[in-house]
């Protein structure tokens, strides 16, 4: 007997009734597959920046209750999401089962290592176990499995580097893709949280873009940031500076712009309240982008409107029409890029 779901799993919701897996509280985490569906062996979860944030600052660090607290969303909502942030990451596995009315884009077989491109906070999840929370690349082994909907997009991993630093990569593609799609030639343009993951791919790809008579200023908190983004050298500028102070942040972008401001922002940083900074170091007419999933979008449209800054603001979707294939070759084209990754992901 044919058993389809919903291309979007609409079937997979539990609680409320009528919505996409997304916003819904609770989906149906039954590792028996529908037609069109794909079973995975997960093990690897990516868990997204502001989410592994928000669990390590509630557990204070303690190890023993990351796992818990990680064990808890998984087993009240059927995947990752969590009802903090809004957010969840990605995952790593190998394909075990594909359903005969399976319709992905990716030629893909029983066997195949892939990430799955689509975020923790959509996808049905059972884990078995916990066996290790990496802290320093946000990432947790698991014995667990998960299901793709025919919807879902996910990547083949490559042969030429380490699943562990593909995954690493491949959890940030929407940022230098998009970044690559907005930055022209001899913009200013700023990278707030460029020493980060995302940040660092963000740099390459702003100073690709904007060229020799572009600008391109990496803002971090820390000096281990700063000095990472001036260790990879694509940054004209880099300025050590909180990001939630959003009139210190204006003050030191003017400075090296001589008062112009930036062209573009880029948002990657992975705490709450620096909506306002991205705002106020663009210039007017110019664009910001939010990658951040910390990000509080009434407050950032608010906080425009009440100081008459007139910017493009864009949400930050993680999708970029090919954002796997430009943040795997964003890497390759960059030696100093590929060490620093490798030494912290690999």
């Amino acid at each position: 007997m044919t058993k389809i779901g919903c291309p979007y799993g609409t079937h997979r919701v539990i609680e409320p009734q009528g919505v996409l897996p997304q916003p819904a509280w609770k989906i149906d985490n039954t590792m028996e597959i529908y037609d069109n569906e794909l079973l995975i062996e997960v093990d690897t979860l990516n868990i997204d920046a502001a989410s592994f944030t928000q669990i390590k600052k509630g557990a204070q660090n303690d190890i023993a209750v990351m796992e818990r607290m990680m064990l808890d969303i998984v087993e009240k909502r059927g995947k990752h999401h969590n009802p903090i942030t809004g957010s969840g990451g990605m995952l790593m596995g190998t394909v075990s089962k594909i359903g005969p009315a399976w319709t992905g884009n990716v030629p893909v077989k029983v066997g195949d290592r892939i990430a799955t491109l689509v975020s923790l906070s959509l996808t049905p999840l059972k884990i078995r176990k916990i066996r290790k929370i990496h802290i320093e690349k946000e990432q947790v082994e698991v014995d667990a499995q998960a299901i793709l909907f025919s919807s879902g997009i996910y990547a083949v991993l490559p042969l030429d580097m380490s699943p562990s630093l593909a995954l690493a990569i491949l959890d940030v593609a929407g940022a230098p893709a998009q970044t690559a799609h907005l930055v022209r030639p001899g913009q200013n343009v700023l990278i707030i949280g460029g020493g980060g993951k995302s940040g660092m791919l963000c740099l390459y790809e702003a100073k690709k873009r904007a060229g020799v008579t572009g600008r391109v200023i990496g803002i971090g908190s820390s000096k281990g940031s700063c000095d990472r983004m001036r260790h990879l050298g694509y940054a004209d500028e880099v300025l050590q500076v909180d990001a939630t102070d959003p009139l210190q942040v204006m003050k030191a972008v003017s400075e090296v712009t001589n008062g112009q401001m930036v062209d573009v922002t880029i948002n990657c940083v992975n705490i709450p309240n620096t909506e306002m900074a991205s705002i106020m170091a663009t210039k007017d007419r110019g664009t910001v982008y939010f990658f951040s999933m910390a990000t509080s979008f009434t407050g950032a449209a608010l906080g425009a409107e009440g100081i008459g800054k007139d910017v493009t603001m864009l949400v930050g979707n993680g999708y970029c029409r090919n954002h796997a294939i430009v943040a795997l070759e964003t890497v390759r084209e960059s030696p100093i890029l590929w060490q620093v990754f490798h030494e912290l992901y690999a």
